[in-house]
Formats: structure tokens, C-alpha cells, sequence
């Protein structure tokens, strides 16, 4: 045997042995985008059900805000309504109660100007 036949014999062992692995690691990678492929598809089948009760959840609390914009506006509504009654009921008892309160206070100034001089100047 000369050095090329075996150089040729090594050459065609090295080529099976990486051929083998090439096969092995075919069939590993087969394996592993099987693997995936199925972990996609159980993810696929559990993550619609999710996203269509996200959507349903989503559209109720969407609802429940455009009812709580319509009641928040209401209340600000009768906020402005009471704070213009209230306003109002003061700018037109206020100075009817303040001339009450003025009545008063003169006429009780009055009945005690009265009463001393009804005692007279020693009294």
C-alpha cells in the first residue's frame, strides 16, 4: 500500500464519519423543530382563547368608562348647577339678612337708650 492509498483510505473514513455525524445531526435538528413546532401549536391553542377574553375584557372596561365619563359629567353638571343656586340664594338673602341684622342691632341700641332714660340720669 502506498501513502495515497491510505491518504485515500483516511480521506473516505474521515468523509463516513462526517457524513454519520451530518446524519446524526440532521436528525437531532428534525427532533427539535419537531419539539418546536409542537410547543408553537399548544402555544397558538392557548394563547387565542386568551386574546379573545383580553378583547371581551377590554371592550367591558371600555364600556365602564364611557359610563363613568357620562356620570363624572353629570356630577360636575350638579356641581355647577349647586354652586350657582348657592350664589344665587347668597346674593339674595345675604343683604336682606344683613339689613335684618342691622334692624336689630339699632333697635335693641334703641330700647336700651330708652330704658336708661326712663330711669333717669342716677340710674
Amino acid at each position: 500500500m502506498s501513502g495515497t492509498e491510505v491518504a485515500a483510505i483516511i480521506g473516505a473514513v474521515a468523509a463516513v464519519v462526517l457524513v454519520v455525524a451530518v446524519v446524526f445531526a440532521l436528525a437531532s435538528l428534525a427532533r427539535t423543530l419537531r419539539a418546536v413546532r409542537a410547543a408553537v401549536e399548544e402555544l397558538r391553542a392557548q394563547a387565542v382563547p386568551l386574546v379573545a377574553d383580553a378583547r371581551a375584557s377590554l371592550e367591558r372596561a371600555d364600556a365602564e368608562l364611557a359610563r363613568l365619563h357620562g356620570v363624572i359629567g353629570r356630577a360636575e353638571s350638579i356641581g355647577g348647577t349647586v354652586d350657582s343656586a348657592s350664589r344665587l340664594a347668597y346674593l339674595a338673602f345675604s343683604n336682606p339678612l344683613i339689613k335684618a341684622v342691622a334692624l336689630g342691632t339699632g333697635t335693641s341700641r334703641a330700647v336700651r337708650r330708652l330704658r336708661r332714660r326712663r330711669r333717669g340720669p342716677a340710674g
